[in-house]
């Protein structure tokens, strides 16, 4: 029973956190609890940073960090924070589209309750989306450098100058192969026999 209310408070606390209360009305400032609601490129466009405008996000910085000197963050900390501000823009774009019956009063209370509860959750999961463009983008570059290599050689086994090249070559290979494997069979069947007594005898 302490499990079961131990759980329900957190899941309470989560979607307290999650959401807000306005007029009577649950509105859900977490963009991903309206994924049921999103298409296939609504649900790419939320995911894939990089949708939005760099003046857009530039101008905004300050709307949701006022509290950071840009000027000297480095540019990992900066491309971050850039991506955590497009995902402000996006939930609040979205939000606005599911509940078109909010007032600009209600939006910016919104908007005061993401910026406050949500800024380490979105760059948390800015953070992840970045591992996983850079393990695919290792993953293609690696695929790419594997064709380029295989259609370089495909390429130059089919120029006549290798085909030229490689005929004296091959027959050289099969001729040493050849006469080194008859050395030692002729080796093997010649080799002189000597009785035992005479070897006996000898000593």
């Amino acid at each position: 029973m302490t499990l079961a209310q131990s759980q329900d408070s957190q899941l309470h606390r989560k979607l307290q956190l999650d959401s807000i209360q306005l007029a009577g009305k649950t509105v859900y400032i977490n963009p991903f609890l309206y994924w049921r609601r999103f298409d296939s490129n609504t649900d790419r466009w939320l995911r894939e940073p990089g949708q939005l405008g760099e003046d857009q996000i530039r101008l905004n910085r300050n709307r949701f960090y006022p509290e950071i000197d840009w000027n000297y963050l480095d540019d990992d900390q900066r491309e971050l924070k850039d991506a955590a501000v497009e995902m402000f823009l996006k939930s609040l774009e979205l939000i606005g589209t599911f509940h078109p019956e909010l007032s600009a009063g209600q939006l910016l209370e919104v908007e005061r309750k993401m910026a406050i509860t949500k800024k380490r959750a979105f760059e948390r999961w800015v953070e992840k989306s970045f591992r996983r463009r850079f393990r695919q983008e290792s993953l293609d570059q690696q695929r790419f450098a594997r064709e380029r290599l295989w259609r370089a050689w495909r390429e130059w086994l089919a120029l006549e100058t290798t085909h030229q090249a490689l005929v004296p070559i091959v027959a050289a290979v099969v001729l040493s192969g050849f006469l080194g494997w008859s050395i030692g069979v002729s080796n093997q069947t010649y080799k002189p026999f000597v009785p035992l007594a005479d070897q006996t005898g000898m000593r």
